[in-house]
């Protein structure tokens, strides 16, 4: 008789742009968090969690990768046929929020949140599909002094994490100025497709030269793998005077506004208006004792958000490390945001004004991992106190061991399988355990426990070549009474800078 084939069960994989997470890059992640959370509330921000789905036409069309189909969102369909959405950012649906309980909320109403968004973008190397982000916002008002706090805010989180002044830098700039400046030079902004080309293109001056954005902006640009990316269209005299203009930054008012006029260009309104705007920032700023280490203005600065109405902001490490081929990299933006009047609006048919920030957390902590010298995920939080089981029968002995030191505050479990000796030792080494706690009969008759410190035991071992000196050595194992074994598990996670 045939022998029956084995039905083959599900692949198992992760979907594409999608990660797990495990124990040491989370316990890495919460500590940032809180230290951030910590920051955003001196400046008086309070704490508010919106739903991870909402109705898709709440959320907008606001993502900046227009080439997918379905706008870069996760979307389906519930009961009733209504089209939901997974978020693709915290704006969006405080926005929502905003508009859903605008009359008992108090103006300005200023909140922060942190949570995960979903993008349905191409993945590719450090960019996922899932990421979390940590935001704050000031809600209901035009003046320009909460836009400039929300900058000091960022500086003031960045160096709370531990980055130095000088490895960073909060950039300014405004979307009236880019605008304004687009129309001066005859851009059609009614022509949204147009708008968007050149202010994509002027994106990339962090990461091209002027020759190669001149390219995007003008015919078009070839890469090296001879991928060709379609030009904004621009003529020569527009693309210089775009070029040079965001290029110079430190230019007095007259000097930024005469690069226009000296084209024979005629600058209209909403740049005059987006300069005067970005003057007073950073007056606001300079006075508060921020300098221009620290916070400056930026016309390079666009943001991809179609949303942002005014003043835009954008974290930027700078800071230098290597790659694996040893080339100097910067890790670049690790947050933003901006002014976005007409998100509110939307709901209500009024302008409600709002500004904000946001951070993203994965690239962030990236960094600092590689600011501190190593990477989070190679930073294990410490384990639990494995309780070993030497005598299948005497379970509910060890049991209680593992309870009264849980009841001391301390993190410990009794091991549950049914393995011997040498894979108990094995699985408390893995879940990083500090100690393992062992009592076999001749233990229990005496009162006592014997208590192995495993990092003290591994660093001994290391030093020890000789197999018969390591036994007679034992190192770093004691014998303790059972009431004194809380104590002295307790000093043994003390010296190695666990916590209970």
């Amino acid at each position: 008789m045939a022998k029956d084939k084995k039905v083959a069960g599900p692949e198992a994989r992760l979907p594409k742009g999608f990660r797990d997470i495990r124990a040491a890059e989370l316990s890495a992640t919460r500590a940032m968090l809180d230290t951030i959370r910590r920051v955003y509330e001196t400046y008086g921000f309070e704490e508010l969690e919106t739903p991870a789905i909402e109705y898709t036409d709440a959320l907008g069309k606001f993502l900046p990768d227009q080439d997918r189909p379905n706008e870069g969102v996760f979307s389906f369909t519930d009961d009733d046929e209504q089209w939901l959405s997974l978020r693709y950012d915290l704006t969006a649906p405080l926005a929502r929020f905003v508009a859903e309980n605008y009359q008992s909320l108090p103006k300005p109403f200023r909140r922060y949140a942190t949570g995960t968004v979903y993008r349905n973008e191409k993945p590719g190397p450090g960019r996922f599909r899932q990421f979390t982000q940590f935001d704050a916002d000031t809600v209901g008002t035009e003046s320009l002094a909460a836009d400039a706090e929300i900058c000091m805010l960022a500086a003031d989180t960045l160096e709370a994490l531990g980055i130095a002044r000088g490895d960073y830098v909060i950039k300014v700039n405004n979307r009236k100025l880019l605008d304004g400046l687009l129309e001066s030079v005859g851009v059609n902004l009614s022509d949204h497709v147009a708008r968007l080309a050149v202010l994509r293109s002027l994106d990339k001056l962090d990461k091209f030269s002027r020759e190669d954005v001149a390219l995007l902006l003008g015919p078009g640009r070839k890469d090296e793998s001879g991928d060709f990316t379609k030009g904004a269209g621009l003529g020569e005299k527009q693309i210089a005077v775009l070029l040079d203009f965001v290029m110079q930054p430190k230019l007095s008012r007259s000097e930024r506004d005469a690069i226009v006029r000296t084209a024979g260009f005629e600058p209209v309104d909403a740049f005059g208006d987006g300069l005067a705007e970005l003057d007073q920032i950073g007056e606001l700023v300079e006075k508060a004792g921020y300098g221009a280490d620290r916070i400056r203005i930026d016309f390079s600065v666009v943001r991809g958000l179609e949303y942002y109405t005014g003043p835009v902001f954008e974290a930027e490490l700078t800071f230098e490390v290597k790659d694996e081929q040893g080339n100097k990299v910067r890790f670049g933006s690790v947050g933003g945001g901006g002014r976005y009047d007409g998100l509110v609006e939307r709901f209500l048919g009024q302008k409600v004004p709002a500004t904000g920030f946001s951070i993203g957390v994965s690239r962030l902590q990236a960094a600092l991992g590689v600011l501190k010298g190593s990477a989070a995920a190679d930073v294990a939080p410490q384990g639990p106190v494995v309780v070993l089981i030497m005598d299948k029968g005497e379970l509910p002995r060890y049991q209680k061991m593992a309870q009264m030191l849980r009841s001391a505050g301390i993190r410990a479990e009794m091991y549950l399988g049914t393995s011997g000796m040498k894979a108990q030792m094995k699985y408390a080494d893995r879940r990083g355990a500090p100690c393992v706690v062992i009592q076999g009969s001749d233990e229990r008759a005496k009162g006592e426990v014997q208590i192995k410190d495993l990092i003290e035991g591994a660093k001994a071992a290391a030093a020890i070549a000789d197999n018969k000196e390591w036994k007679e050595s034992r190192p770093a194992q004691v014998s303790v009474k059972e009431e004194d074994l809380v104590a002295t598990v307790r000093e043994i996670i003390a010296r190695h800078g666990g916590a209970d």
